[in-house]
């Protein structure tokens, strides 16, 4: 979906050529404020990168990288180095997040671990069925198998 389809009534203007114009022949809108689909998978993308080339990566209550991480310092550390800065802990990076189901859940996305309302853990969704994550003291950055229904997702825009 284009920019130009979520805002039907707004016109911009680029010189003497509508939006409409401009779309009409191939170019695109850039309405400030309104990230596109393609930008926000962008993001998502660069940040599972990010996360994926952090494994082996030990775990360490508190940190936030670059060589050791707690969980949510690996969705921080991800995100910034594709360009997005997230709050500190699982639960603020929760509450930053557009929430979605989990049948729109995309790689990228963050996964949410929760227990009754209060999120415990956060892992960058990659696909299938697994997240990348900083598991536990003594451990390391891995891809490991989603092992609970207990969670929520969130994407970040």
């Amino acid at each position: 979906m284009t920019a130009l389809n979520r805002v039907p009534s707004l016109m911009v203007r680029a010189g003497t050529a509508s939006a409409l114009t401009i779309a009409a022949v191939g170019g695109s809108v850039v309405i400030p404020g309104v990230a596109s689909d393609a930008a926000a998978a962008t993001l998502a993308t660069k940040a599972l990168h990010v996360a994926a080339s952090k494994k082996g990566a030990p775990y360490k209550y508190g940190a936030t990288g670059p060589g050791r991480f707690d969980c949510s310092g690996l969705t921080l550390y991800s995100f910034k180095k594709a360009g997005k800065k997230l709050p500190r802990t699982a639960a603020q990076q929760y509450n930053k997040t557009h929430h979605i189901s989990s049948r729109s859940r995309k790689a990228g996305d963050l996964v949410f671990f929760h227990s009754g309302s209060s999120v415990y853990h956060v892992g960058i969704y990659a696909g299938k069925g697994k997240i990348w994550h900083a598991p536990k003291t003594g451990d390391v950055v891995r891809l490991q198998k989603i092992w609970t229904k207990s969670v929520w997702y969130g994407r970040v825009s």
